[in-house]
């Protein structure tokens, strides 16, 4: 709603550039009746030039829930005064009041410091300037760009040992233990991005392209190599890892003990073999009902690579176009790890 490019932060803009200060409400009418004390009755269509003008008033202006009609301006508020408030300023301390007494939208901006104050419900939320916004969601892709070389890394890293099978506990856990990372960074841009409103598209496009297949990689990774690789077993694992805080993510004991396979129940050079969903994956054209029937007949990547082409060709829903397709391609893919690891 106050994000840029709406008509309620242009008026929120106007008001910080004059200096004039204000406090926006946006409640239902009902509600917030009982606190209402003078005023003029308005009752207009949202315009940032007619919001802005109100705001040279002293008292509050009210507005619908969803900021679409100016319902009241000048209005004096009494909240309840024995709703805890850490505000200094009668403005900021009605706000947060207002706020928390009907669990509304309230909107102080302050006439000598130019600082915007958000309150809804018990969160209280200072608006940064779009500059320091844009500097942060900066920062914030350029650790992210580092953390996706790392993954990548991790990710060509455990290809290359499937083919050996030579996967270890550590390699799983690492590949997951940089998703989750990457992910974590994610939600902190995804904010950014509202905030920055129509500023944010081009982080957004950027975003976009840095975390391509993270997520799919990761679901593969837990489709492999969990002990029960059933659709509700890899969600319920998903939310596991999701739920680690991000300070924990350091430990690898964190993210197995997310996944039911953690180093106080196994080492972590435990060998592990991969199922062979993910790989399969990778090949185009091969559809999901084919990557079942594959990896439930052969039981593993191994025995799928070894398999002969006549075996492959054989399975339901395989035939030999596609078998030339599996064994074309996880040979592509075990070549292009290889150039991706030469650098």
């Amino acid at each position: 709603m106050i994000a840029p490019g709406t008509l309620i932060r242009d008026a929120i803009d106007n008001i910080v550039r004059a200096r004039t200060g204000a406090l926006l409400v946006f409640a239902n009418e009902a509600r917030i009746r009982p606190m209402i004390s003078g005023g003029i009755d308005i009752d207009v269509a949202l315009s940032p030039m007619i919001l802005y003008e109100l705001c040279k008033m002293d008292g509050a202006i009210l507005l619908d829930e969803a900021g679409r009609h100016i319902l009241h301006a000048n209005v004096q508020l009494m909240p309840d005064a024995s709703i805890e408030s850490q505000e200094t300023g009668t403005r900021h301390r009605t706000a947060e009041r207002v706020a928390k007494q009907i669990d509304s939208l309230a909107i102080s901006i302050s006439a000598a410091r130019d600082v915007v104050t958000v309150y809804i419900g018990d969160i209280r939320y200072i608006m940064d300037p779009i500059r320091t916004i844009l500097d942060k969601a900066d920062q914030a892709l350029r650790t992210l760009e580092k953390f996706r070389a790392r993954f990548d890394e991790v990710s060509t890293s455990l290809s290359l040992l499937e083919y050996q099978d030579a996967v270890t506990l550590y390699d799983v856990l690492s590949v997951l233990q940089r998703a989750e990372m990457m992910l974590v960074i994610v939600q902190m841009i995804d904010s950014h991005i509202i905030q920055l409103g129509t500023e944010g598209r081009l982080v957004e496009l950027q975003l976009e392209e840095m975390v391509v297949n993270v997520r799919e990689e990761r679901d593969a990774v837990l489709t492999d190599y969990l002990s029960d690789s059933s659709p509700q077993k890899v969600q319920c694992a998903k939310d596991a890892l999701a739920a680690i805080p991000s300070d924990d993510l350091l430990s690898l004991s964190n993210v197995g003990a997310a996944v039911g396979c953690g180093p106080e129940a196994e080492p972590l050079d435990k060998h592990m073999r991969p199922r062979g969903y993910r790989m399969l994956r990778k090949i185009p054209r091969l559809n999901e009902p084919v990557v079942q029937t594959v990896v439930s007949h052969f039981g593993d990547l191994k025995g799928i690579v070894d398999a002969p082409l006549e075996d492959l060709a054989a399975l339901e829903h395989v035939g030999i176009l596609r078998a030339r397709d599996i064994k074309e391609g996880l040979i592509r893919i075990h070549e292009l790890s290889l150039l991706e690891r030469r650098g």
